[in-house]
């Protein structure tokens, strides 16, 4: 399923036009990031939790000279599925 896709299914399902649709998912989209950067956490209950972690430093090997490489620590976004979702997805 892609964007469009799921803009069509989510208008569907709430009888909202496809603009509206649009809309109401590129604020969701937006919101998320928005609160992930300000180091937030954001929890839907059933759905599941978006939340960011730290990645430490560490080294690497450039796969094609073999020598070692420096990658710096980063912080990333992380999706955990919550026990609804995880039961609907296994049936």
């Amino acid at each position: 399923m892609n964007k469009a896709d799921l803009i069509s299914s989510m208008a569907e399902k709430s009888k909202l036009t496809k603009k509206d649709a649009e809309t109401a998912l590129k604020a969701f989209v937006d919101s998320v990031q928005e609160a992930l950067a300000e180091g937030q956490k954001v929890q839907l209950v059933g759905f599941g939790t978006f939340e960011t972690r730290e990645r430490a430093a560490r080294e690497g090997r450039n796969p094609r000279t073999k020598e070692k490489i420096s990658i710096p620590a980063t912080v990333v976004p992380v999706f955990k599925a919550g026990k609804e979702f995880k039961d609907k997805v296994a049936k």
